[in-house]
């Protein structure tokens, strides 16, 4: 018997053979049943990121330690190393941590240019509304001028007639 079917179990039988397992990361076909994830492995690795305010933290309480064993019991319970410790005093030292608690990326929009845009709209809105005003008035000047001279009494106009 080959090693193929010994694996497979057929022991020669073509037809009752029953198909290989795909290597892992194969597509999924229907029918297949995937094995349970093992719950040992960790599916995809992650790097830790640590805020600056909890490097902060973990240095000043592991600086108050002082009776001896106290630092190890710290790192064991936040589950960090003495590399981290040592390069986060550093960080401290140097002042970098103060630097890396300023969040990345754009600033945002100063406070003070949405009211400068805030009160431009007004402006514009209001200057709108007077030009408007001003139609307004206009037209009803024009409106009793022609009411004036149409409502005038006819004897007048008749006398300055010849």
């Amino acid at each position: 018997m080959s090693e193929r079917n010994q694996e497979n179990g057929s022991g020669g039988q073509g037809a009752s053979a029953r198909p290989l397992e795909g290597a892992v990361g194969d597509r999924k076909r229907p029918g297949r049943v995937s094995p349970a994830p093992d719950p040992q492995l960790v599916e995809r690795a992650r790097r830790r990121r640590f805020t600056a305010a909890y490097k902060l933290e973990i240095v000043r309480e592991a600086d108050g330690c002082t009776e001896p064993g106290k630092i190890g019991a710290l790192l064991r319970r936040e589950g960090l190393y003495s590399s981290h410790l040592s390069k986060w005093r550093k960080q401290r030292d140097e002042g970098a941590l103060q630097a890396f608690s300023t969040r990345r990326g754009r600033r945002g929009a100063d406070p003070r240019d949405a009211e400068i845009e805030r009160l431009r709209r007004r402006a514009e809105r209001a200057e709108s509304e007077l030009e408007k005003a001003r139609k307004v008035i206009e037209v009803q000047g024009n409106v009793s001028a022609l009411l004036g001279a149409l409502l005038e009494p006819r004897s007048a106009q008749e006398s300055t007639e010849p």
